[in-house]
């Protein structure tokens, strides 16, 4: 695992997709890794760190220093009150009953909508149909930044990531403020995720190979 040459090449990745490096924030997605590899990705200037699940994360923060840390797991509501003020963002609120649970203990959370544009059944996220009356809901509640989604599981990602961007614009216009992050791409399709317009990516085993 030489996490700063595949980081490298992500970025010459990024630079082929048309898109400036320098205006992509990379996520890297630790989950199942140690803390052995939550320290290479600092030292490869990978400052933000990102886990599913809440424990999981919780243990790690323990052990690892200057870390930013974003949930991109599903947040059940059970384990709201021990992951307030713990995220810097939380890319997955999906209902109006969570985005009241997190107002309840942490008011003013930044949080992403996580949108099912995949229309995937063992997807989480609130149907697109849906979305832009949960980010407006949400948004007197918890500061919303922008929209996140999985692409599909099979085919072109493309039109799903078109349609996350298309409904992230509709919410900027229903709430007359700027929704900058676009939380789309995984190790597996981030390209075509570029090209559509993401400006955050999810990455695991494009930086650190298979998980253990």
């Amino acid at each position: 695992m030489n996490v700063a040459e595949n980081l490298h090449r992500i970025r010459a990745d990024i630079e082929r997709a048309g898109r400036d490096p320098g205006e992509i924030t990379i996520v890297a997605v630790t989950k199942g890794f140690g803390a052995d590899v939550c320290r290479a990705a600092l030292s490869a200037g990978l400052t933000i760190l990102g886990e599913n699940r809440v424990q999981e994360a919780l243990a790690k923060m323990a052990e690892v220093d200057g870390a930013t840390w974003h949930l991109i797991g599903h947040l059940q509501t059970n384990k709201v009150k021990v992951a307030s003020n713990r995220f810097a963002l939380i890319q997955t609120l999906d209902s109006t009953h969570l985005a009241e649970a997190l107002g309840r203990y942490s008011p003013g959370q930044q949080v992403l909508v996580e949108v099912n544009v995949a229309r995937e059944p063992q997807k989480s996220g609130v149907a697109p149909e849906q979305a832009v009356e949960l980010v407006a809901g949400a948004s007197r509640l918890l500061d919303v930044k922008g929209l996140m989604a999985m692409g599909p599981s099979q085919g072109d990602p493309t039109p799903a990531f078109d349609e996350l961007r298309q409904l992230r614009d509709q919410a900027q216009e229903r709430l007359g403020k700027a929704l900058p992050i676009l939380s789309m791409g995984m190790s597996g399709d981030y390209e075509p995720a570029l090209r559509a317009g993401s400006t955050m990516l999810r990455l695991g085993t494009a930086l650190f190979g298979p998980r253990p």
